[in-house]
């Protein structure tokens, strides 16, 4: 039998509550019992001044006396049928009486007679009720106190942990939103404070999944066609460089900027494919500038058809990397081309070179918009876009380089251009 939280809290003030009575009950019969005693004791002492020195004669007005001081009705029956009471005959059975009789022994004067005390019964039960009504009050009354603020806890502790249960079934069906913590600074707060870390575990385990479920699909369901566009550039690529290499007098700028064009198919469809697989760079030593150089060159042409300004001045700077050369240039190539799209015709794009001490900085600069705010946080995970048209593969995979080759990527906004740092380790 399931029993719940709520009474569970409730048992202990119960069994207090019975407690109580029973302990009341006593002090009640306690107190009757004193009451009882303190009646024969009184009865004694009428006793001990009846038959104790001085004797004096028992008439009418010694009884009376008596009466005043005790409170009960005397009655005294002499040997020769003498009688004196202070109660009248007519009275007599009125009332409930307490009967006790006293012997005069001698050398009283009445002697061989007998007093007849009455206490009335209303007597006793009024002064058993003033004796045992404070213990019934106070017990009672602490007892029922007790149960109800035991009751009101009770209540309160459980709606709060109903409104945790609520939460968490919240949580188990995928709603993923902290619960408030509560003001008071006791375990329950430590529950809400524990299930609070346990929600920000399991959004962002739900995060990764997404992600690794994204990448999955990708290469379940585009990992052929892939294969087949890139086995197609290539070919094209090739068949362009073959006329170049045999031809000569003409002037096949085109040509040239086709090829370009097609090698860069080729780079993005392999670096789609490579797209969260595990790819270790080559490991040489690069003058970054060439490779800086070659970006820039492939992509004049597009900033001329664009009608987008390109500045790019090395100086006489150089330094030097340990890395690929293919997956680099993939590298600046994506972010160089995002950047001349984010401006566009008649925007401006500046790439600049630092020596660090121990590290190469690349900055390339527009003057777009920058990206939306709502993507900002996640601009480097996979197929997070900003562009209406865009996949959301370019950024994604300008981070899995970088961080192959041991250094950062990281955006800002500075004034009215958005800049993409690229920080590589020297060799």
């Amino acid at each position: 039998m399931r029993l719940g939280l709520r009474y569970r809290l409730l048992v202990p003030p119960t069994l207090l509550l019975l407690g109580t009575v029973a302990a009341t009950a006593w002090a009640a019969s306690h107190a009757a019992g004193t009451v009882e005693r303190q009646f024969d004791e009184r009865i004694r002492a009428i006793e001990q001044t009846v038959n104790g020195p001085p004797t004096f004669r028992l008439n009418e007005p010694i009884l009376r006396q008596m009466r005043g001081l005790t409170g009960a009705e005397l009655i005294f029956l002499g040997t020769n049928g003498e009688r004196v009471s202070t109660l009248a005959d007519s009275k007599i059975g009125e009332n409930d009486y307490r009967k006790s009789e006293i012997a005069i022994r001698p050398p009283h004067p009445n002697e061989g007679g007998t007093l007849v005390v009455l206490y009335p019964e209303s007597l006793r039960q009024s002064a058993v009720r003033e004796a045992v009504r404070p213990a019934l009050w106070l017990g009672t009354a602490g007892g029922l106190v007790a149960f109800a603020l035991a009751a009101f806890t009770a209540r309160r502790l459980v709606r709060r942990i109903r409104d945790i249960e609520s939460r968490t079934r919240d949580i188990a069906a995928g709603t993923f939103e902290p619960i408030p913590l509560p003001t008071s600074d006791d375990e329950v707060r430590d529950l809400v404070q524990s299930v609070n870390r346990m929600t920000l575990t399991l959004a962002e385990y739900r995060e990764a999944l997404q992600r690794t479920e994204r990448l999955r699909i990708l290469g379940q369901f585009s990992g052929g066609l892939a294969h087949q566009l890139r086995n197609s550039a290539t070919g094209a690529r090739l068949a362009v460089q073959l006329i170049l290499n045999e031809s000569t007098g003409r002037d096949w700028e085109p040509l040239r900027v086709a090829l370009r064009q097609l090698s860069r198919i080729e780079s993005n469809l392999r670096q789609f494919l490579s797209l969260g697989r595990p790819n270790p760079a080559k490991r040489e030593s690069l003058e970054i500038v060439s490779v800086l150089d070659s970006t820039v060159e492939s992509l004049r042409a597009q900033a001329r058809h664009t009608g987008t300004q390109l500045n790019w001045q090395p100086g006489q700077m150089r330094g030097n990397v340990i890395g690929d050369a293919e997956q680099l240039a993939d590298l600046f190539s994506n972010l160089l081309g995002n950047a001349l799209d984010a401006a566009g015709p008649g925007g401006e794009v500046r790439m600049e070179y630092d020596l660090l001490p121990s590290a190469i900085r690349v900055t390339i600069l527009d003057n777009g918009s920058g990206p939306p705010e709502r993507i900002a946080a996640t601009l480097f995970e996979p197929f997070v876009t900003g562009k209406d048209q865009g996949v959301g593969l370019g950024l994604a995979v300008a981070k899995q380089v970088v961080d192959s080759h041991g250094g950062t990527l990281r955006w800002e906004r500075r004034d009215r251009y958005t800049a993409f740092i690229v920080e590589l380790p020297g060799s």
